[in-house]
């Protein structure tokens, strides 16, 4: 089945699928007014969201990529991911950045689509998540932040 993806207003962000993505649904709030919200539908049915916020001088920060467990390890990931890369490509902008913890699938899946691990922010989780923050049973304290860096196309 085929995905759909676009743009959605922030408000009609389906807060539900994106804290599967981050756990704090205060620090959603905080974001989403001034940012842009993406949703991937597959037979009608919301199967993903991503959501990201200018940072200025063409920079853009991944804030949020989820899709539903359902849904998972079906290419919907990856699909919803290299079309927000594209289109903020098509957009003008230089770069992308994103922050994810030190470990885990998410750190490949970034990879895979060029981004490259340019900063550490030490105790990221603990300073900004009230409760500990866990995956695969290990407990997070570091954000590893990386940068995808659009190259110009040459005609």
């Amino acid at each position: 089945m085929s995905l759909l993806i676009q743009e959605v207003p922030a408000t009609q962000a389906p807060m539900a699928l994106l804290l599967l993505a981050d756990p704090s649904e205060e620090k959603i709030i905080s974001y989403l007014p001034r940012s842009r919200c993406f949703v991937a539908s597959s037979g009608g049915v919301v199967v993903g969201a991503c959501v990201v916020q200018p940072l200025g001088a063409g920079a853009h920060e991944l804030m949020s990529i989820a899709i539903q467990p359902a849904h998972q390890k079906s290419g919907h990931g990856t699909a919803l991911l290299k079309w927000v890369i594209d289109f903020f490509r098509r957009s003008g902008a230089s770069r992308m950045e994103v922050g994810t913890g030190t470990f885990g699938y998410q750190l490949a899946f970034y990879q895979r689509q060029g981004f490259r691990v340019t900063a550490i922010d030490r105790d990221f989780f603990i300073r900004h998540y009230p409760e500990p923050v866990f995956e695969d049973g290990i407990q997070l304290f570091d954000m590893l932040r990386l940068t995808l860096r659009y190259t110009a196309h040459v005609a």
